[in-house]
């Protein structure tokens, strides 16, 4: 699943949840990634529930390596959950082979009937110490799983990114949620092999 961006041209990505997680910011942050970083195209466009602190919230964020025609999402291939609202609002438009990432704690597992990823990415931020950077953990775990973007330009992107003096507790939250994701890789791998025999 991971470092499949050389092959394809573009990405379509959705990160929903709630006002205050950081959604914004978070799509933000891979859009800088994407095109300081790693030299590609993106697009940034957001959206916000009647309020902003509790209320629905996503970002649509396009990564391609040729100019982009249409900011806005048309054939989704990764949609981030922070939230089951935005679980619900958006994974009808998930293509079928397309990648879903959940926060394990805040999108009801049961009611997924494909394959996903899943982290608890609140509750690892809340063990840090700032359940505010639970955005950030989870943008280490997408770069792992996906490879969308390089770890480099995230690193830097979110470095620069987040409030003065921030910047080393969210590079240890992102390098976390990046952690988590490549150990969650290395099972399947080995549950692959022990499935195939190898």
């Amino acid at each position: 699943m991971a470092n499949k961006n050389q092959e394809r041209a573009i990405q379509e990505i959705i990160f929903t949840g709630f006002g205050g997680q950081g959604i914004v910011l978070a799509g933000r942050i891979l859009g800088r990634a994407a095109t300081l970083g790693d030299h590609r195209q993106s697009t940034l466009i957001q959206s916000y529930g009647p309020e902003s602190r509790g209320g629905a919230c996503s970002a649509q964020v396009i990564i391609s390596d040729e100019f982009i025609h249409y900011p806005y999402v048309r054939h989704l291939d990764i949609l981030v959950c922070m939230s089951h609202s935005g679980f619900e609002k958006f994974i009808g438009r998930l293509k079928t082979e397309g990648v879903l990432i959940v926060d394990h704690d805040l999108v009801r597992s049961k009611d997924i009937e494909r394959s996903f990823f899943s982290i608890p990415c609140t509750r690892m931020a809340e063990e840090l110490g700032i359940k505010m950077m639970a955005n950030i953990i989870m943008l280490g775990f997408f770069t792992a799983i996906t490879g969308s973007v390089s770890f480099g330009a995230m690193v830097d992107a979110v470095s620069v990114s987040v409030p003065k003096g921030t910047e080393k507790m969210n590079v240890t939250a992102f390098n976390k949620g990046f952690d988590y994701g490549l150990a969650v890789l290395k099972g399947q791998q080995k549950k692959a092999a022990g499935k195939t025999g190898a």
